[in-house]
């Protein structure tokens, strides 16, 4: 079993940058692929990025791609999420996730993921 928790949030105005964290407790952190996932008011939870248990491999969400980097640090069992260029659009509780495995077809379906943290809130002012 894995727990995890979120840091990170804040208020930012657009243009600005935040860098999430998300660090887990529990047994063999490195087994697990990871995702980061947002919910906005209202709205259904969508998915961010997700990367691979080496973190060779990333996904992003095409609307995030190229202004905002995943990356995982498996000796400090933490996984990060530096989000540059933020947009008031990119306004969400944002939750990280955690599942064995991660594939083309399972990494972007929340439903798919085991483990979840509690979420941080991100406000992006215009």
């Amino acid at each position: 079993q894995v727990q995890l928790v979120e840091s990170g949030g804040g208020l930012v105005q657009a243009g600005g940058s935040l860098r999430l964290s998300c660090a887990a407790s529990g047994r063999a952190f490195s087994s697990y692929g990871l995702g980061w996932f947002r919910q906005a008011p209202g709205k259904e939870r969508e998915f961010v990025a997700a990367i691979t248990r080496a973190g060779g491999s990333s996904y992003y969400a095409d609307s995030v791609k190229g202004r905002f980097t995943i990356s995982r640090d498996n000796a400090k069992n933490t996984m990060y999420l530096q989000m540059n260029n933020l947009k008031p659009e990119d306004t969400a509780v944002y939750y990280c996730a955690a599942r064995p495995t991660l594939t083309n077809l399972t990494v972007r379906i929340h439903t798919r993921y085991i483990y979840w943290g509690q979420g941080t809130q991100v406000t992006v002012s215009s």
